[in-house]
């Protein structure tokens, strides 16, 4: 048998180095026998305690089998671990007698490769009866339901766990941000002090007594001042390091802790985890002037009302914010429909001030853009605030940026805690250091401490508070705190208000697009009004001189000439003037889609080029053409022009040939008019569809320049596109498409 050893000494220099899982030890109320996993026949180690309650020596039981301490009570206790599935969390195994005649509850669960087995010792002689236990939770849960306030269900859950325990003073409190313990409930005895509204402070609890909390729901410390039983060996067998009895039920608490109950003047203490969204959310602490002993299916009953109250505070938690996050979304979307579509973005901004409070609940907002700052309600002045975002952008902010504690992390802040110790800032560009800015004033408040926080007793070593007494503090340079669904909604405002920054960006890039295209084709119609309409009027003016000169002769055919002359001048600066008109009102026209046989108007346009035809040879491949949906008047218009093109490009050709075909996808209906023409040099082809545009000499094909951009324009307001391929000297093919699913302006 090994050698019985005390265990390490205890480091007590840090909180959360402190070894509360691994205590080496249990409360010695009850004892702990265990058995290795792969061999439950053989205890192979027990706590120091064992002879006290049971009359077996230590050294008699270590190494022998169960009956050796049970007696004939053995055979029941593995009748009943065979019979169940033992895990993590301890399960009642039944209540057994012992060969000295004493009685224990049995729990046993399974953690490190051993099976655990805790006796509590008991008075009674028989299993428990729970009849007389459960109707107290079916009562809980009638009264619960019908309560909507947190408070109010943890008012009733302190009165009932106080009945079914009969404990002295039973407390609810809930866990702040900071982890700080806020008591919302109580119930008490006559003669017990109250904690009602007040703190304990975060470091009564430390971190690694947190975890313990969320892992094991329910502590029992039945007398504060007992002496823990060590278990021999001290070290598991089957690890060969400290015993984890983190899911024990019998686990030595630390004894900081019972110093600590003792200053409070408590000598029995009980705690119930409130989970709520798998979080450790607050306690169930249950507190006794003398020891008081809790049987197991007491216990079992507190665990499954603390259960209750979580999902009931989980539930009622859920529908209050569900119902915060549906309001501040409705004004989130009102405030979106109330932007203006001012091409400033923040004068747009400036006309829903007094919605963007209302979002964020704030008392103030400013908007940065550039180095404009426009300002709304209580705020820092215009200085404050250059310098504020100047400090978001070069300190790295994320891109939804919030504190309601202002001047703890930017100190010039402390100058306006008055109107800004809360600051929600998001910022509304990705390149630029341009902000929307909400603020909250400083919110004044006392905090009831149950005892001054810092009131330790030594400096450096982790000791008890000495004093609960009332310690009340004043808090300065605090907003009210910002809720996690405004966060979350200012993250989806800011995603929607860069949408219509880039939608508007977008816009302004396709006016600046279309204001260029605008200006070119103004200089090609000043340059045209200049050169191609001064033309032909220059010709009717030059022959109506000459006409005036000859009127006294009797040379009729000269006189004729110069007539034809000024007639053909003056109808080309007609011609002139109606493909002006018609480009014009390309843009102008609304559009009126049905369905169009493109066959049909190909027959219609080549009928009407027959005048320009007469007497050429011209070979059309007219391909089969499918019915779109389209404006007839407008796309005819531009399929004669393209077909009038070819007829004029192939002039030159003894046969022309002239090629009408489409095809289709899903998407759109693509149309191609080919020829055996001049074609065109395609380093030149981005001017094609431009007014007044010409790729060659109007002596070699005379026209006014203005019938591809009149195709382009319809084609494009159709939603389509069009394009064309050439080689110079070889023909051309000209490209259109219209989209099936047609889009009008």
């Amino acid at each position: 048998m090994p050698a019985i050893s005390s265990p390490p000494p205890l480091n007590l220099t840090s909180c959360d180095q402190e070894p509360i899982r691994i205590p080496g030890s249990i409360q010695p109320h009850g004892f702990l026998l265990a058995l290795r996993q792969d061999a439950p026949d053989v205890i192979v180690q027990a706590s120091d305690n064992l002879a006290a309650l049971t009359g077996v020596a230590l050294e008699q039981a270590l190494g022998q089998g169960l009956p050796v301490v049970l007696g004939v009570a053995a055979a029941q206790l593995q009748a009943e671990l065979a019979a169940n599935v033992i895990g993590a969390q301890p399960s009642y195994m039944g209540t057994l007698r012992t060969p000295n005649g004493r009685h224990f509850d049995v729990l046993a669960h399974t953690h490190d490769q051993l099976l655990l087995l805790e006796f509590e010792a008991v008075a009674r002689v028989a299993p428990p009866d729970f009849r007389h236990l459960y109707p107290k939770v079916g009562n809980f849960l009638l009264k619960i339901n019908d309560l909507q306030d947190i408070v109010e269900m943890s008012d009733l859950a302190a009165q009932q766990l106080r009945d079914v325990t009969g404990f002295g003073r039973v407390m609810v409190y809930q866990f702040d941000r900071d982890g700080h313990g806020l008591v919302l409930a109580e119930s008490r005895a006559p003669g017990y002090s109250s904690y009602l509204g007040q703190r304990f402070p975060a470091s009564d609890i430390p971190r690694q007594a947190r975890e313990l909390y969320r892992l094991n729901r329910i502590r029992l410390i039945q007398d504060a001042h007992y002496a823990p039983a060590r278990l021999v060996p001290p070290i598991n067998p089957a690890t060969g390091a400290p015993n984890d009895l983190t899911y024990a039920a019998l686990r030595s608490v630390s004894p900081i802790h019972l110093q600590y109950m003792r200053n409070m003047g408590t000598l029995a203490s009980m705690s119930v985890s409130l989970m709520v969204k798998g979080q450790l959310w607050g306690l169930i602490s249950c507190h006794n002037e003398t020891p008081l002993p809790v049987a197991f299916e007491q216990r079992a009953v507190c665990e499954q009302l603390g259960q209750i109250l979580g999902l009931c505070i989980e539930t009622r938690t859920d529908a209050a914010e569900l119902q915060f996050r549906l309001e501040v979304r409705r004004t989130m979307v009102s405030l979106l429909a109330g932007l203006s579509q001012q091409a400033d973005f923040a004068d747009s901004l400036r006309g829903v001030f007094p919605q963007l409070l209302r979002f964020a609940r704030a008392s103030g907002a400013a908007i940065v853009a550039d180095n404009r700052v426009l300002r709304h309600g209580d705020t820092p002045d215009e200085g404050e605030i250059h310098e504020l975002v100047q400090w978001l952008a070069e300190s790295g902010q994320q891109d939804v940026f919030h504190t309601d504690q202002l001047k703890s992390l930017h100190a010039p802040a402390a100058r306006y805690t008055r109107n800004a110790s809360g600051l929600l800032a998001i910022s509304i560009s990705r390149i630029h250091p341009h902000y929307l800015l909400w603020f909250r004033p400083e919110v004044v408040h006392t905090i009831d401490w149950a005892g001054q926080p810092q009131a330790k007793d030594g400096p450096g070593q982790l000791t008890p508070r000495l004093s609960f007494d009332t310690w009340r503090e004043t808090i300065h340079g605090t907003s009210a705190p910002w809720h996690d669904g405004e966060i979350e909604l200012a993250t989806e405002f800011r995603s929607a208000l860069l949408g219509i920054v880039l939608e508007r960006a977008e816009q302004m890039a396709e006016l600046a697009e279309e204001l260029g295209r605008a200006n070119k084709e103004l200089e090609a119609f000043s340059y045209s009004v200049s050169h191609d309409l001064r033309a032909p009027l220059r010709h009717i003016v030059g022959f109506s001189d000459l006409l005036l000169e000859t009127a006294g002769t009797e040379d009729q055919e000269k006189r004729r000439r110069f007539l034809k002359n000024i007639k053909d001048s003056a109808r080309l600066a007609g011609k002139l003037v109606d493909d002006l008109l018609s480009f014009s009102q390309m843009g102008r026209a609304a559009l009126h889609p049905t369905r169009v046989d493109m066959a049909e108007l190909v027959r219609g346009c080549i009928q009407k080029l027959g005048l320009d035809i007469r007497d050429r040879r011209i070979e059309w491949d007219i391909g089969k053409l499918p019915i779109v949906r389209a404006d007839p008047t407008f796309v005819q218009l531009a399929l004669y022009n393209l077909l009038a093109n070819a007829v004029k490009f192939t002039g030159g050709r003894e046969v022309a040939t002239i090629a009408v075909s489409a095809t289709e996808d899903e998407n759109e209906t693509v149309f191609h008019i080919a020829d055996n023409g001049a074609g065109f040099n395609m380093d030149y082809v981005h001017k094609l569809f431009g007014v007044f545009q010409r790729l060659h000499r109007m002596e070699d094909f005379p026209g006014t320049g203005i019938g591809l951009a009149n195709v382009r324009r319809i084609v494009e307001r159709h939603g389509g596109r069009v394009w064309a391929q050439s080689t110079l000297g070889e023909g051309a093919t000209f490209s259109f498409s219209l989209p099936k699913n047609i889009a009008i302006e």
